[in-house]
């Protein structure tokens, strides 16, 4: 685990002083997306003529918008690859299946021509 890590960051074009244990790349990251959904939303006159506590609690319930967003995304991603692995799982029992049937039938050729090869050789004395 690293140590903790102050860095400086550019949000909205303020300098802050942030620190985190994740890596300094990362909470560079962060200070990004902040910065561009800042951006998203200067673009546009409405935003602008919102006061700055009603700017913030728009940027949050966009982020927090973001959020779930991506974690029901990640919720059937993770459903998706358990059914998969589901399938899987069962392809792998039926090949499991298969291959003993065919193990059965050829020891059951082999146990066959053992006795026509029996049956030739009684018959040929």
């Amino acid at each position: 685990m690293t140590g903790k890590s102050e860095i400086e960051v550019i949000i909205g074009g303020k300098v802050y002083y942030i620190s985190g244990y994740e890596s300094e790349e990362y909470l560079q990251k962060v200070a990004s997306y902040i910065n561009s959904k800042i951006s998203d939303f200067e673009g546009e006159d409405a935003y602008k003529r919102l006061n700055g506590q009603y700017q913030n609690l728009l940027l949050l319930l966009n982020m927090a918008d973001d959020y779930f967003k991506a974690k029901n995304k990640i919720a059937l991603l993770e459903e998706e690859v358990k059914s998969k692995d589901d399938d899987l799982c069962n392809i792998k029992h039926e090949l499991i299946s298969t291959q003993i049937k065919l193990d059965n039938a050829k020891n059951e050729i082999n146990e066959k021509d053992l006795t026509i090869a029996r049956m030739e050789g009684q018959a040929g004395k």
